[in-house]
C-alpha cells in the first residue's frame, strides 16, 4: 500500500512488536508477584500495594500505571491518591484463587521460557531445541516430570493455557449424545472437570503418566467430583487409549513430529466407537498460514522446547484424520488464537 497523507507510513507497528517484551515482562512480573490475587480481594491504595508485594518506592506507580495503559488494572485518583483494582479480564484469568484463572502457562513462562527465546536465532540454524537440554540437561518431560516441584508448575501451567477453552467448549460442542469422555495427557484433569461440571451426564477420564496421577486426583477431590471424574495412570506412548464415546487432546500433538501425530490418531481412532468424536483443542494456523500469528509463534516455540514439535492447520488435521480412516471433520473457533479440531468416527 502506497502511503498517502491519510495512510502515512509510520514505525509505530514496528516499535509495539520490537519492544513488546517490555508489556509482556510487566504484565508477567505482576502475576508473579499475585498482584491480581491481592487485588481480587479488595482494591487496594499504592501504599497498600506495596507493603502487600514488598516493593521499593521507586517505580511503584510507574509499574502499577503501566498496568493500567496496558488495560489490566483500574485506577481511580493519581499516584498517591490512586485507588486501584483489576480489569474484569484479570479479575477472571489472574486470580490465583479461582478455577479460571491461566496464570500459570504466565509463571511458567517467566521462570522457564523467557530466556529459552533469546537462542530463536540458534535454533533456526541449528534446528535444534534451545531448553534445558542444550547445555545436557534431560529432555523437557524426562526432567518435568522426574521433579515434583517443576511438575506441579507444569501441570498448573497447562491447565492454565487451557482454561478459556476448556470453559467455552464445555458450552459450545453438543456433548447430549455423548456419555463418556477421555482426556489424553490430561494432565490436572482440568479439562475432565469443567466438562463433568457442566454436563451432569458426563463421566470422564484424566488420562496421564503416573506421576500426574496425585496431582489430578487432588484437583478432582477438590472439585468434588470424585464419583463422575478419574484419574488413570499411563502412558500415551505405551499403552492404547482408554475406551471413551469422545476422546479429547489439549495441546499434545503439538509436542510431536508427524509420525507420532499419527500414531496417537490412530489410536484415539481406535478407541471409540462409531460416529465417536476426537477433539484437539490447539492454537490451529490458518490454513493460508497468514493469521494467527500466536498459532506459528507457537510452533516456533515447540522448536525451542521439542526435537520434532510444531503446530499445524485444520487442512493438515483433516489429512491426517482421513488417512487413519476418520469420516469428516470441523473446526470451531475457541477464545483468542485457539480452536477445536474435531474429527468424526
Amino acid at each position: 500500500m502506497e502511503p498517502t497523507k491519510t495512510n502515512p507510513i509510520t514505525p509505530e507497528k514496528i516499535m509495539q512488536i520490537g519492544m513488546s517484551f517490555w508489556a509482556s515482562k510487566t504484565l508477567i512480573t505482576a502475576v508473579n508477584m499475585s498482584l491480581f490475587t491481592h487485588l481480587a480481594h479488595n482494591s487496594m491504595s499504592g501504599r497498600e500495594i506495596r507493603k502487600a508485594l514488598g516493593l521499593k518506592k521507586r517505580s511503584l506507580y510507574d509499574f502499577l500505571d503501566t498496568l493500567v495503559a496496558l488495560g489490566f488494572l483500574s485506577r481511580k485518583g493519581l499516584k498517591k491518591s490512586a485507588i486501584y483494582s483489576n480489569a474484569s479480564d484479570a479479575d477472571l484469568f489472574l486470580d490465583k484463587n479461582k478455577l479460571s484463572y491461566i496464570g500459570g502457562i504466565l509463571e511458567m513462562s517467566n521462570n522457564r521460557l523467557y530466556p529459552f527465546w533469546n537462542d530463536l536465532e540458534e535454533g533456526l540454524k541449528t534446528g535444534k531445541p534451545q531448553n534445558e537440554t542444550k547445555n545436557g540437561g534431560k529432555p523437557i518431560f524426562e526432567a518435568i516430570y522426574a521433579n515434583e516441584s517443576k511438575l506441579r508448575e507444569f501441570l498448573h501451567a497447562m491447565g492454565g493455557v487451557q482454561m478459556g477453552n476448556f470453559m467455552m467448549l464445555a458450552e459450545v460442542f453438543d456433548f447430549s449424545n455423548y456419555n463418556t469422555v477421555c482426556d489424553i495427557g490430561g494432565s490436572g484433569a482440568n479439562l475432565s472437570i469443567h466438562l463433568a461440571k457442566h454436563h451432569n451426564h458426563l463421566t470422564c477420564t484424566s488420562f496421564d503418566l503416573p506421576p500426574v496421577t496425585p496431582v489430578a486426583t487432588e484437583n478432582i477431590d477438590h472439585m468434588g467430583l470424585g464419583n463422575r471424574v478419574t484419574a488413570v495412570s499411563g502412558d500415551f506412548f505405551v499403552d492404547e487409549f482408554p475406551k471413551a464415546d469422545v476422546i479429547t487432546m489439549g495441546n499434545i500433538l503439538h509436542d510431536w513430529g508427524t509420525k507420532d501425530k499419527l500414531m496417537l490418531i490412530t489410536k484415539a481412532y481406535n478407541a471409540l466407537p462409531k460416529g465417536g468424536a476426537l477433539i484437539v483443542i490447539e492454537n490451529i494456523i490458518d490454513d493460508d498460514r497468514r493469521h494467527n500469528a500466536f498459532g506459528l509463534m507457537m510452533s516456533l516455540n515447540m522448536a525451542i522446547e521439542t526435537e520434532e514439535g510444531f503446530d499445524f492447520t485444520a487442512a493438515d488435521f483433516n489429512e491426517w484424520t482421513k488417512q487413519v480412516g476418520f469420516k469428516n471433520t470441523k473446526v470451531i473457533p475457541l477464545t483468542g488464537p485457539s480452536s477445536a479440531v474435531i474429527a468424526f468416527k
